[in-house]
């Protein structure tokens, strides 16, 4: 993620990055570390002024600069939703198709050291629903890499990306797979002939990590890195499904009217023929998130709920016989916080 922030103030003149915290000097997670003295001027502190800010990016927009909007937390951009929704998302049809309005919004999601309700939102399908704004959740380093720096030089429109707080840290492996032909498609990321797992930015990890396990009780998932919420590649997901006959969608949000919704209407109406069993869903408990963490673990599902899930439905029966993990939370195996962010 630094790297591709980097490159993209590098690679753009006309690039800006602006937000809450940019500047300070835990540079949103190592994100923006040092950015704003390597490039000053173009790294912009701001008040507590969301709507504002996000109103001077779109003026920005609109003469010739690319802005980069940051919240550290994806709740602050309910404060420019007006912003978002009414304007950036519009404003090229409004205009018949004379004025565009590039622009990246980052937005962090996830749980950390126990914020609660108003401060661990995944609202990635809220922003999907509106067009015009395209929302993309990269999990991988050649998602992030290829899919920032295409919004960047390509992409003429409003993007935002949601990046799970728990990946900031993550020491990945360095990929050998070639660069895809469309950066914001979703991917393949495991293949398997049992069951289907439709995952979005943490839980596409938490998919691989049962999937590795689960393959030494002879089960095998194919994984789907779902990435472009806005646009899922249906072809991907239906070809999967004609060999694996079932289907997982795992999810960083609530479940109703979400993620996992969208992907379900998207079999139904497709061919639901090809599905061997009732879809089954992971995301967080229909409820606002609780602040002590005891009760956040059990709120987030975890590897131990995945895990179970998946051999429940391959096996067909609650008695699967696959020896189940202890409870460990996704915090305890990816981050442990302490705060303040």
């Amino acid at each position: 993620m630094a790297a591709a922030m980097r490159s993209a103030l590098t690679d753009h003149i006309n690039t800006i990055i602006i937000g809450q915290g940019v500047t300070d000097f835990k540079g949103i997670f190592g994100t923006l570390t040092g950015l704003h003295r390597e490039f000053p001027g173009r790294v912009i502190e701001t008040p507590l002024s969301e709507d504002a800010v996000t109103g001077i990016c779109i003026g920005a927009a609109l003469n010739g600069l690319y802005p980069i909007n940051t919240h550290i937390r994806a709740d602050f951009g309910l404060l420019a939703a007006n912003q978002l929704i009414n304007m950036a998302a519009k404003y090229k049809y409004m205009f018949g198709g004379h004025f565009s309005v590039p622009m990246m919004v980052r937005m962090v999601i996830g749980r950390s050291w126990g914020q609660g309700a108003q401060h661990s939102q995944s609202l990635q399908s809220l922003f999907a629903h509106i067009p015009g704004l395209l929302v993309l959740m990269p999990s991988t380093p050649d998602a992030i890499v290829s899919s920032y720096a295409y919004a960047v030089a390509h992409h003429r429109g409003p993007v935002i990306m949601f990046e799970h707080r728990l990946m900031y840290d993550l020491a990945f492996n360095a990929s050998q797979r070639p660069l895809v032909d469309d950066p914001f498609a979703s991917r393949l990321e495991r293949e398997g002939r049992d069951v289907t797992i439709v995952a979005t930015s943490i839980m596409v990890l938490e998919a691989l990590r049962a999937s590795n396990y689960l393959a030494d009780f002879d089960i095998q998932c194919e994984v789907i890195d779902l990435h472009n919420i806005s646009n899922p590649d249906r072809g991907l997901i239906m070809k999967s499904l004609a060999k694996t006959g079932r289907l997982i969608v795992a999810d960083t949000s609530w479940l109703g009217y979400g993620v996992a919704s969208e992907v379900c209407r998207i079999v139904a109406e497709t061919d639901p023929t090809v599905l061997k069993a009732p879809v089954v869903n992971l995301g967080m408990a229909p409820s606002p998130c609780p602040t002590a963490k005891a009760l956040e673990d059990i709120y987030y599902p975890d590897l131990h709920r995945t895990i179970d899930t998946v051999a429940r439905l391959v096996r067909g029966r609650v008695d699967h016989g696959v020896p189940i993990p202890s409870h460990k939370s996704m915090s305890d195996f990816y981050k442990h916080f302490k705060g303040p962010f």
